[in-house]
């Protein structure tokens, strides 16, 4: 009985990683031909919904982090290896393609008459994306603090009212 617990709480993790309830109980452990109905009964459990509000508090912070940073290795990561792939003379061998780094790669194709095509993220939308994100941050603390000014405002005449 311990390791349904584990498989639930497991599954409540994927299932906020994944979006989808058959995906997420596979991986957790539950056999394929009950999976999508074990996920769906695991989230409707309360100890299921508080796991994955708990989790769900704990993962958004650091959800934007991760966003930022593929952001972050998007707009100034280095296309090293990513070069190494079109101007090889072979294809490298899978382990040597698994040890690339090729994260800012958007699509790779084998050319006919041999050569490989690779696309890159666009390194400007990145850098957009991180200008808009920074802007929106700066907003919303902008407007946190004019309200705060504002209800300080309101203290110092005397006037205890929390509205705005």
């Amino acid at each position: 009985m311990e390791s349904k617990k584990i498989n639930r709480k497991l599954f409540c993790y994927l299932y906020l990683k994944l979006g989808n309830v058959y995906e997420a109980a596979i991986k957790a452990g539950f056999p394929p031909e009950t999976a999508f109905y074990e996920g769906i009964k695991t989230l409707q459990m309360s100890s299921s919904q508080r796991v994955i509000k708990q989790l769900s508090n704990l993962i958004a912070p650091m959800r934007t982090m991760l966003i930022h940073s593929g952001l972050e290795r998007l707009a100034f990561g280095n296309s090293n290896d990513a070069a190494y792939l079109v101007f090889s003379e072979e294809l490298p061998s899978p382990s040597q393609i698994s040890g690339l780094d090729l994260f800012n790669v958007s699509e790779i194709k084998r050319v006919k008459g041999g050569g490989v095509d690779v696309k890159l993220f666009d390194r400007q939308k990145a850098l957009e994306k991180m200008f808009d994100y920074a802007n929106s941050s700066n907003s919303e603390n902008s407007a946190v603090s004019f309200i705060n000014a504002l209800r300080g405002s309101d203290n110092l005449e005397g006037e205890d009212n929390n509205e705005i």
